[in-house]
């Protein structure tokens, strides 16, 4: 279409030809943006900053001085908070843009280095004595105050995993099933408010018209947290006849997410529903063929997956194209 107008412009006499060259080496050659490449160098100047600091530390602690270190810690994110409050945009409900390019790496060495500071004081002087969990609330309470005075959702996700490790737990997938859940299954409710926890913060997000931008992260955390708690705590007391209702919980949990996605158009949250309630249906399903102890029936299991398989691609390909 650009062609079409430029040639028009051409035969109009509105452009000469020199500029008409111009324009056609212009679309011939489109500039290249750099825009998420330098973002992702920031960020990872600022993990490698932190975390070079660190092993530098650690390997010279003899003979820096554990003094020395914590001044030049304090002083480190002190700089950063002071810059990060003098560029500050004024607080609005709604997103607010950053300042500068490099504000928002800056806030984020800023609180990494306040965490740092934090920890180093607890580890080396425990100046929370045996109350830990102070140790873990002081930073939530931070980190929550500046992901949203700033704006940041970068320190939105610091602030959850430090609420996660608050609870006595970890935030990440991951972390949740190495976490020996099933020698500790009271870790299972402890996850599974975690999770309600940070549903119902999405959900008020979008309610109160606060930073609903925010509901993302909430969402991702507590989605994740939510069913794999639901699947452990089923494989857990698969025993049991009470497992069933751990499955039931999925099914209550997957329907109000399923609205909330449709409603949002977030292909993203749906392939998270249909496949974590993939898992349970076929938990169900082959403990029920199994439980018939029939040969014939045992035959048919890869039948089923093959098949299942087949339609869940279908059913994502029709979501994807329902929230289009």
């Amino acid at each position: 279409m650009e062609f079409d107008l430029h040639r028009r412009l051409l035969e109009e006499g509105l452009i000469g030809p020199e500029s008409s060259e111009k324009i056609k080496e212009r679309y011939a050659q489109p500039l290249f943006s750099l825009h998420w490449e330098l973002k992702t160098i920031l960020y990872l100047g600022v993990m490698l900053l932190s975390s070079g600091l660190g092993i530098l530390i650690y390997k010279n602690i003899d003979t820096i001085g554990h003094q020395a270190i914590l001044t030049l810690i304090a002083s480190v994110s002190t700089v950063c908070f002071f810059y990060c409050f003098k560029k500050k945009a004024p607080f609005s409900q709604t997103k607010v843009k950053s300042p500068d390019s490099f504000f928002d790496y800056i806030l984020l060495l800023a609180c990494l280095s306040f965490i740092s500071f934090l920890g180093y004081l607890q580890f080396q002087y425990t100046v929370f004595g045996n109350h830990y969990e102070l140790a873990t609330l002081i930073p939530m309470m931070v980190l929550y105050y500046v992901a949203y005075a700033f704006d940041h959702q970068g320190i939105q996700g610091l602030a959850i995993t430090n609420m996660a490790l608050f609870m006595g737990i970890s935030a990440t997938p991951r972390e949740l099933l190495s976490n020996d859940i099933f020698a500790h299954p009271d870790l299972l409710y402890t996850y599974l408010l975690l999770a309600f926890i940070l549903l119902a913060m999405a959900w008020l997000s979008e309610k109160l018209d606060f930073k609903k931008h925010f509901k993302f992260n909430y969402l991702h955390f507590g989605v994740h947290l939510g069913f794999i708690t639901l699947l452990s705590g089923y494989f857990y007391y698969y025993e049991l006849g009470t497992s069933i209702f751990w499955l039931l919980g999925v099914a209550v949990l997957a329907y109000p997410l399923y609205v909330d996605a449709i409603k949002d158009k977030s292909f993203y949250f749906l392939l998270l529903l249909v496949l974590y309630s993939y898992v349970a249906i076929s938990a169900l399903i082959v403990r029920m063929m199994l439980a018939v102890e029939n040969f014939g029936i045992l035959i048919m299991l890869p039948l089923y997956f093959i098949i299942t398989a087949i339609i869940l691609i279908r059913t994502l390909i029709n979501l994807n194209k329902k929230v289009k």
